[in-house]
Parts: structure tokens; sequence; C-alpha cells
């Protein structure tokens, strides 16, 4: 079931096209139907307002100008779980010592530069 603020996967033509966040959820003036508004995670990002009943919001397919549309709710997944589940056993044993190896994102510069 999703909800204000939840991550939604949508599907255009059976296709995941788009994430999109739910900003609000406000009923509209038919009796079970909602105004879904969305910010859609595209590059420029963009609010939508599409008017569901509350079985579309929670993945039963639907139609808009004869295509199919489908919502499909992201479940947040724990990412230390994750990251630890794709680690080789010999990798997850240095991180539970502490002896990992740190790996900085630039350069280290040496303090007895010539100059």
């Amino acid at each position: 079931m999703a909800f204000e603020n939840d991550v939604v996967l949508i599907y255009f033509e059976d296709q995941p096209a788009t994430f999109a966040r739910i900003e609000s959820i406000d009923p509209d003036i038919k009796r079970d139907w909602y105004h879904v508004t969305l910010l859609l995670l595209t590059i420029p990002v963009q609010t939508v307002t599409w008017i569901l009943r509350r079985a579309y919001i929670n993945g039963t397919p639907f139609t808009m100008n004869g295509k199919s549309v489908r919502l499909e709710k992201v479940e947040k997944v724990d990412s230390k779980f994750e990251t630890k589940a794709q680690l080789n056993p010999s990798e997850k044993e240095k991180i539970k010592n502490g002896n990992g190896t740190i790996i900085p994102f630039r350069k280290i510069e040496s303090k007895n530069k010539d100059m």
C-alpha cells in the first residue's frame, strides 16, 4: 500500500519508465477517487497530479489515453544488509576485525614535497 512520501516505480506499457515520490493524496469530489500529486524523479524533476482510485495507487493497472500504466511501491532496502550480503567471507572478516583497506578518493600529497 502506497502513502505520501513513498517512492513508486511507474510502469508504462508494462515497462519501467521512471521513479516518483508521492507528494500528496487528496480526496476528489467523486467518491473513492483521489488527487495524487507525484514528484517525477527525472531530469528536470516535474510535478504531476493524477486522479486515481485507491486500487490504482496500490498497484492495479489502469490506462491513460489508452496506454497501460501501473504504480509499484519501492520497498526500502537495508543498505548495511545489502552491502554485507554481497561480500565474500574473507572480506566480511576484514570488516568485522577492522582490518579493511582504506582507499582515499583523492591522492594524498606528501608533506616533504620538493620545492
